[in-house]
């Protein structure tokens, strides 16, 4: 289409027309609706005579040919353009429809392949081909559903993000609300400055966020796999258009060795202690995670879960036990190693150690370590609760203990409730401990035999030392979350993982809804999977300007305390995104 110069004069338009097609028109308008003959319009509009029949006879042929278009002028239809002239846009929609996705999800899936279109225009559709109103779904069944999607829309290329100004929708927009966080503590710089690979077309920072999008979302990768690069929120979390294919992440973690993850952890460990997120003490535990594969190059371990011992990786966590920061991860620990776990620890806590914030506790299982590592923690000048085993003798003895030398003692429970127990105390020795050992029984916590603590604290009072080992009760269910929510144990998926990588990812992940909950008033307390469900779980649509990032967050009933949240979190120029603001808003429609 040719362009017309701006400053020309309006008559100029029509007397001296610079297109061809206008300069035609004029011609055989005066030839015919004026009466002009052909040697007049040749000399006013510069053509031959000949010229001018050659427009007359070419223009009759065109008029009374039955074709029904006007030569010089299109028709101009009322309403909207069509937007699907060959039906593949209809064949997508009701192909997802098939696989029971809502018109939210369906528009986030076209969204990713840059096909925009509102979301009444695919309800339009769908009433036309007389689908009926989808019925409401839960969580487990919504995950389940797009698993049967990927055959019907390919995901594309995951490339780094454009930063061209667009509007899409994501129906896991409310990730977004983690940035804020990632960048207040630093998280980011930790991820750059660690030693993890860097591929050739993903930075190490946008290959760390991929892994921590699909924690962070509870993706269950053995239902789910691929169908999460149809997200356009989740690739805009890592910097990316959309995040990878599951073969990338397999091929991503196969080049990270236990070495790399220490590292992480402890650049993480220095976070957490210079915001004052780690206590004097510290919470030990062990969890299995069961191999499932044929062969079997494992050794066998209890599992509480499933109430066997079977192949299995066993692994150790570190908790803080009053922030529920997870500070230290491990799965490579064996039969032969067990019981130096607490002695590893000690090291590693020691190299990230600040002078004002020293390691004074140690709270334990009676398996993490030995008699001999007890009195090696002594030398070093820390306390420890542990539990003792349980030998015939001892129990025999517990059962002679008179009744009114029992003390009361109420203690917090994992689901936030009270249970009163018995305790009695007294003073014993061990094996390969040089000195005395302060030793406390426990009936009434809901176990069949009495639970013994050994402790080398002879100062802090009898019931606060109880309360204090009480509370290591609540990494159990700490634990349980990581296999439960972050699928730590998911080894069917068809994206195989690292054991001691998904473990490093699921404390990282674990951490920022620790420190996300802090801030949502009367909510610091709850699980991370209720977190998700009542505040990150919802869609949005998502606006990328030239300043900023825009969200816009779907009514939801717990949304204005995630407003008031974000409202006090100052503008933070998010590195990895172009340095643009972002801004999280109630969407004005439902």
């Amino acid at each position: 289409m040719e362009t017309i110069d701006p400053n020309i004069s309006l008559a100029d338009y029509f007397k001296d027309p610079k297109n061809p097609l206008h300069r035609q028109y004029l011609a055989l308008r005066d030839f015919f609706a004026e009466g002009k003959t052909a040697e007049q319009i040749a000399k006013e509009h510069g053509y031959t005579v000949s010229t001018v029949y050659s427009l007359v006879r070419d223009f009759k042929i065109k008029l009374r040919s039955g074709q029904g278009e006007d030569p010089f002028f299109k028709s101009i239809k009322p309403g909207r353009k069509e937007l699907d002239k060959d039906g593949g846009i209809t064949r997508k929609i009701v192909d997802l429809r098939k696989s029971y996705l809502s018109v939210p999800e369906i528009k986030s899936r076209l969204d990713a392949l840059n096909i925009n279109v509102s979301e009444r225009y695919i309800s339009s559709v769908l009433d036309a081909e007389g689908f009926a109103r989808m019925p409401r779904r839960d969580r487990e069944f919504r995950q389940e559903a797009t698993s049967g999607c990927k055959e019907t829309l390919q995901a594309p290329k995951s490339t780094g993000l454009s930063f061209k100004q667009e509007i899409f929708s994501s129906q896991m927009a409310g990730i977004l609300c983690f940035i804020p966080y990632i960048v207040r503590y630093g998280l980011h710089e930790a991820i750059l400055s660690s030693h993890y690979p860097v591929t050739q077309n993903i930075s190490r920072l946008s290959a760390i966020l991929c892994f921590l999008a699909l924690k962070l979302t509870s993706i269950k990768r053995y239902s789910m796999d691929d169908t999460w690069c149809m997200d356009r929120g989740l690739g805009l979390f890592a910097g990316l258009n959309v995040l990878p294919k599951a073969a990338w992440y397999s091929s991503y973690s196969s080049g990270i060795s236990r070495e790399m993850n220490r590292d992480f952890l402890k650049r993480l460990h220095r976070i957490w202690q210079a915001h004052g997120l780690l206590s004097d003490t510290a919470n030990l535990d062990f969890t299995t995670i069961p191999y499932w594969g044929d062969e079997d190059p494992f050794e066998n371990n209890g599992s509480g879960k499933r109430n066997k011992a079977l192949p299995s990786i066993l692994s150790v966590l570190v908790q803080d036990p009053d922030s529920g920061i997870l500070c230290y991860g491990d799965t490579t620990v064996r039969h032969r190693n067990q019981s130096d776990v607490v002695l590893e620890f000690l090291d590693f806590y020691k190299e990230g150690e600040q002078k004002n914030q020293p390691l004074r506790y140690l709270i334990f299982d009676s398996k993490a370590t030995s008699y001999q590592n007890l009195n090696e923690l002594n030398q070093r000048g820390i306390r420890f609760i542990t539990i003792r085993r349980r030998g015939e003798k001892l129990v025999e003895h517990i059962q002679h203990i008179p009744q009114d030398q029992w003390k009361s003692v109420r203690v917090e429970q994992s689901n936030g409730k009270g249970r009163t127990i018995k305790v009695y105390e007294e003073t014993t020795g061990v094996r390969d401990y040089k000195g005395k050992l302060r030793q406390v029984y426990i009936t009434g916590n809901g176990k069949l035999k009495p639970a013994i603590l050994i402790t080398n604290d002879f100062d802090l009072p009898l019931n606060k030392l109880v309360r204090k080992y009480s509370r290591r009760w609540l990494i159990k269910k700490g634990i349980s979350e990581q296999i439960e929510f972050f699928h730590l144990n998911r080894n069917s998926s068809g994206m195989v993982i690292k054991v001691d990588f998904d473990l490093t990812m699921t404390i990282l992940a674990h951490n920022l809804y620790r420190v996300f909950a802090q801030d949502l008033e009367g909510y610091s307390h709850c699980e991370d999977e209720t977190i998700f469900n009542k505040f990150i779980q919802n869609a949005g649509e998502i606006e990328i300007s030239n300043s900023s990032i825009e969200v816009k967050l779907k009514k939801k009933k717990n949304l204005p305390m995630i407003l008031d949240v974000m409202s006090d979190i100052k503008e933070i120029k998010i590195p990895w995104l172009k340095k643009l603001i972002l801004k999280i808003w109630a969407s004005t429609s439902t």
